[in-house]
């Protein structure tokens, strides 16, 4: 058994020793972190070694590294170490902190389950009450939304209260985006452009010249044109000019994340040749992810 303040330190270790890319840490610079004597770290990091759970690096540039023993020791698979599962924290995401391992409880209902998540990283920026979410995990891209019930310092884990559980289809764009792809010519006056996205029951379209993307009319750019009383201008004085592409066979997990990060609704999906074959929008992947409840 290791001691609450053992198993810290392997924690810190394993945490710097990945972030600054696999070279020896210094007990120095685990003395820091965890603000306590280098005479103390040292002195653990002694009985450590006796055990082969870390390893000594001597030389200028020498230090620390975990040895596989101390992955088991904190139950980290070594293997997690490659994949990165973020944690987001009032819509932002958390740096330096990754999830290593998820275990539910038992899930009577979904008001009643709970999941215990196990983090590389600082556990002590996280409080209770807290709401957070969890993922997507790299293979079934789950996603989990809850609120903090328990944390557990020495083997840092976070208890949550689950609200709900999502799983991104691992599908490819083009299964789900709009391929009937509907366009706009930039010699469009606005009520033109409006009538084609009316009548046509979407929200937005690319202007066109060819198969050149000039950019992206949405309805949003019309009514906010005709509030400021400029029904005469052409789409192209109004439309964004801001086009992300997606390529076709980009699995839906990374088409959310590029809207996400881009704050935008859509995307042009392309082929190999980077022609325009359809758009997606964010209403498309919700509209998938709820069919899988509704079939």
């Amino acid at each position: 058994m290791f001691t609450p303040v053992q198993k810290e330190i392997l924690q810190i270790l394993i945490d710097l020793y990945k972030k600054s890319n696999y070279r020896p840490v210094k007990g120095e610079e685990i003395a820091s972190v965890m603000n306590r004597n280098p005479g103390t770290i040292r002195n653990q990091m002694q009985y450590l070694r006796s055990l082969h759970i870390v390893e000594g690096i001597s030389g200028p540039k020498g230090g620390y590294k975990p040895t596989l023993e101390a992955y088991q020791t904190l139950n980290i698979n070594v293997a997690d170490e490659e994949a990165t599962v973020p944690i987001f924290k009032k819509g932002k995401k958390v740096e330096d902190v990754t999830v290593t391992k998820i275990e539910f409880g038992s899930i009577p209902h979904p008001a009643g389950c709970e999941a215990a998540i196990n983090i590389m990283g600082n556990i002590k920026q996280f409080n209770l009450g807290e709401e957070l979410r969890v993922g997507p995990t790299p293979v079934n891209k789950l996603v989990i939304n809850g609120k903090i019930v328990g944390r557990d310092d020495t083997d840092n884990i976070l208890l949550l209260d689950v609200g709900d559980l999502q799983s991104i289809p691992n599908r490819s764009v083009l299964e789900i985006a709009s391929q009937n792809l509907i366009t706009l010519d930039p010699s469009m006056d606005i009520k033109e452009a409006a009538w084609i996205l009316s009548n046509n029951g979407i929200d937005g379209a690319p202007v066109m010249k060819g198969s050149d993307i000039l950019g992206i009319l949405t309805l949003t750019d019309i009514t906010r044109a005709i509030a400021n009383k400029e029904e005469d201008l052409r789409i192209t004085k109004l439309m964004s000019k801001y086009i992300k592409t997606v390529k076709h066979d980009v699995k839906l997990p990374k088409v959310i994340e590029t809207l996400n990060k881009n704050k935008i609704g859509r995307l042009i999906v392309v082929d190999e040749k980077g022609t325009p074959i359809g758009i997606v929008t964010k209403t498309d992947i919700i509209n998938r992810m709820a069919g899988l409840y509704l079939h």
